[in-house]
């Protein structure tokens, strides 16, 4: 099945009581929740995007127009979710195989979901595909077509939620790194958090992290746990750094640090690792996560991300921190019989060698501290 046999559906009908400020015109990132929630199945795409509207709708007709997307008007809209739902597949046209629903209000689902989704649909067998994050399902489902004359017969008692669940038997569950399929705004308060998440939307949250290193590239669990470590040191060093005045991104450099090995059991893994992370849609990890092996440095550079992961990895063997000049001296020996590695080896440390001076520079001490105060326990050593 091809993007063009399918059609998106996007509720857009309701009057935001809860929220007061009218939803499909909020802004996020500079562009509205309407304009994002529509350019998330055109990038992808499906060209037939239709737009269910009827609290205010013609005040959406302009972004619409702008868009691209047709809209259907639901004069029954008061009447709930489900009318919209109705009045959406009754516009579905001939030669589309199935359809997305979306709310409007869940404006962040990730691109790679919904091409996830694309893929798993034909062979599936099912007729209803959901997205899942953590064995929760989300939004939006994938439906077939065929399911268009039952959803219209149906009363709309539980609305659409009650009528799939008499089609538990169809339905398949994708699982998918994309925590946002959960995320709705009911409230100025859900807004105003994704508002401020959205800054970091391409880096995924620790969560996500976790779901790619068990499930979509499963690792051992002993490198799990050197992957966490490394993660405790890095965010000790990036905190430290920021209160001395630099602006490294947190979020950024757990993510990297997370990430790093991901495909360390293939050949040249930091490459492999950075390759999957950028079709995944985080590319700024995936630069991270392909310097981690080998990096370009000069010393008047100022201090990265990237320089901070480097650094953080070579302090870790195993799951313990040691020195780094005892880190090296073990690398230095394991290939001591084999030339071309061990000019790889030199060049390697002479790098996180360098890391390290420029980040005791900038915090003006020397790292031994690291072996005497406790590192941050909390959000990367739980039970994965």
């Amino acid at each position: 099945m091809t993007p063009q046999e399918v059609t998106a559906i996007i509720l857009a009908a309701g009057s935001s009581l809860r929220t007061k400020d009218f939803k499909p015109l909020l802004l996020i990132g500079g562009m509205t929740i309407l304009e994002r929630t529509v350019r998330l199945f055109q990038q992808n795409g499906i060209r037939d995007t239709k737009v269910v509207v009827g609290h205010r709708w013609k005040d959406l007709v302009p972004v619409l127009q702008y868009c691209g997307a047709t809209w259907v008007v639901n004069e029954d809209y008061q009447q709930g979710m489900f009318s919209s739902v109705v009045a959406g597949i009754s516009r579905l046209e001939v030669g589309r195989e199935a359809f997305f629903l979306l709310p409007v209000d869940i404006p962040l689902v990730r691109s790679q979901t919904i091409r996830d989704l694309l893929k798993a649909y034909p062979k599936a067998g099912r007729h209803i595909l959901y997205p899942t994050f953590q064995g929760t399902r989300g939004h939006p489902p994938l439906i077939a077509k065929t399911f268009t004359e039952k959803v219209s017969l149906w009363n709309g008692d539980g609305g659409l939620r009650s009528f799939l669940r008499q089609h538990e038997t169809e339905s398949l569950e994708v699982e998918v790194v994309d925590e946002y399929i959960l995320q709705d705004i009911d409230t100025m308060a859900d807004y105003e958090e994704l508002v401020l998440r959205h800054r970091n939307y391409e880096v995924p949250s620790i969560m996500e992290c976790r779901e790619i290193l068990t499930k979509k590239f499963p690792v051992a669990r002993s490198l799990l746990e050197h992957c966490q470590k490394v993660a405790q040191v890095a965010f000790r060093l990036g905190e430290e750094l920021n209160r001395s005045g630099h602006q490294l991104n947190l979020g950024l450099i757990v993510a990297g640090s997370l990430l790093h090995d991901m495909a360390k059991d293939q050949p040249h893994h930091a490459k492999t690792g950075e390759r999957f992370l950028e079709e995944l849609g985080f590319p700024a990890v995936a630069k991270v996560v392909g310097t981690h092996q080998d990096i370009f440095l000069r010393k008047e550079d100022q201090l990265t991300e990237e320089d901070i992961v480097y650094l953080a990895d070579k302090m870790v063997r195993g799951n313990q921190l040691v020195p780094l000049q005892e880190g090296y001296q073990i690398a230095k020996e394991r290939f001591a019989t084999d030339p071309q590695a061990s000019v790889a080896v030199e060049k390697r440390w002479a790098d996180a060698f360098l890391i390290k001076e420029k980040v005791e520079k900038g915090l003006g001490r020397a790292l031994g501290f690291f072996f005497a105060e406790p590192l941050p326990n909390d959000l990367f050593t739980e039970t994965w």
